[in-house]
């Protein structure tokens, strides 16, 4: 347990670094010096073009698309249940350990399986949680979509810059 602790550590480490390299780079161009950012909140769609579905990469997808603020919204989008398409749902995580263990037993669901269909599912990244990441998963089949399918990623948001 102590090991896999010591994982999910490294990994967060790694994250932040990241996280400090995509905001030390964005905004840096020949005609703004340091930032080029919109003080209004603007709205993401979780996945960009792939929606919130299985096998997509979304912890990737939240690095490259970082920084996100407060007040931003996520907009989660995908297909009602059918026969042609697997049933999703969106919770939050408590905790790491959880995130990294797609321990869904102290999970909250946000959105249900019917909610992300047509324009989505709306979360907005509300400034009263600024202690703690936000953590997202597919709750689906026990944690499966989560563990195997990826379906999980983390988002802490930041103050948005002022304009100058």
């Amino acid at each position: 347990m102590g090991f896999r602790f010591a994982q999910g550590l490294v990994l967060l480490q790694a994250i932040a670094c990241v996280v400090e390299v995509s905001l030390a780079n964005k905004g840096w161009d020949s005609h703004t010096y340091p930032y080029n950012h919109s003080s209004a909140p603007k709205r993401v769609t979780v996945g960009g073009s792939q929606h919130w579905q299985f096998g997509v990469n979304y912890t990737d997808w939240s690095l490259k698309t970082a920084p996100f603020y407060f007040n931003d919204t996520l907009v989660f989008k995908y297909d009602p249940p059918s026969n042609t398409t697997f049933p999703h749902s969106v919770s939050l995580l408590p905790n790491l350990r959880s995130f990294l263990n797609c321990d869904l037993k102290k999970a909250k669901l946000i959105a249900n399986q019917t909610q992300g269909g047509g324009n989505g599912f709306e979360f907005v990244l509300k400034k009263k949680n600024k202690k703690k990441p936000y953590y997202f998963v597919c709750g689906e089949r026990n944690g499966f979509h989560c563990k195997v399918g990826i379906m999980k990623f983390a988002v802490a948001p930041l103050l948005r810059p002022r304009p100058f």
